[in-house]
């Protein structure tokens, strides 16, 4: 008589257990680096618990990338398409956003520019950049804004990425940052969130330069 094994139940509390310790270990070593069994010491549990709730590496670290890249548009494109905010206000708050995001989770930015390197179909195949760009109350507001001269730069894609660079970049270069200064992770923070209100006033002038 065959005795069948019993069946493990789905318990979604190990699902996210097993995904958190996954986003931990891919922001770390990104997914060439990372295995399942670090994954699955991480977690605190097996690996053969680990390859019954996601049969491979692939499968999670897809899972991961998607989500990642999801928050971290998904925080744009709300304030891209808030019809009660003006150019300007969009400025202030997705740099505010921004920096309290990649201050709590500082691996982030680094994972998804070395990852989107080694994959850049990925990105635009999973989160439609252009359409939500094109299509949002942000480029309707450019456009105005240029049709009554109030910017002179014609392309917002140049707007975002000069919002983006200045936001993200020294997040990026904190090693070096930290190491010409001499200053700790408190004190680089700190500087960050002074940014917030530096940002803006430097988008503005830049926006308004010929």
């Amino acid at each position: 008589m065959t005795v069948k094994k019993p069946k493990v139940e789905i318990d979604t509390s190990t699902e996210e257990k097993i995904k958190n310790a996954a986003r931990t270990v891919f922001y770390k070593k990104g997914y060439a680096a990372a295995r399942t069994r670090d994954i699955a010491e991480e977690a605190g549990i097996n690996l053969a618990l680990l390859n019954y709730y996601f049969r491979s590496k692939e499968k999670l670290f897809n899972i991961i990338m998607t989500e990642t890249l999801s928050g971290f548009i998904q925080r744009m494109i709300v304030v891209l398409n808030d019809e009660t905010t003006t150019l300007e206000k969009k400025t202030e708050l997705i740099a505010s956003k921004y920096i309290d995001l990649i201050i709590k989770e500082p691996e982030v930015p680094t994972f998804i520019i070395s990852e989107i390197r080694n994959n850049p179909d990925m990105l635009l195949e999973k989160i439609p950049l252009k359409e939500i760009v094109n299509k949002s109350i942000f480029f309707k507001q450019h456009q105005k804004a240029l049709e009554g001269n109030e910017s002179i730069e014609s392309n917002p894609l140049q707007f975002l990425m000069n919002l983006m660079g200045l936001i993200v970049f020294p997040f990026i270069a904190k090693p070096l940052i930290m190491g010409i200064s001499g200053i700790n992770t408190e004190a680089f923070n700190q500087m960050m969130l002074e940014r917030k209100k530096m940002i803006p006033v430097w988008i503005k002038t830049i926006m308004k330069t010929k």
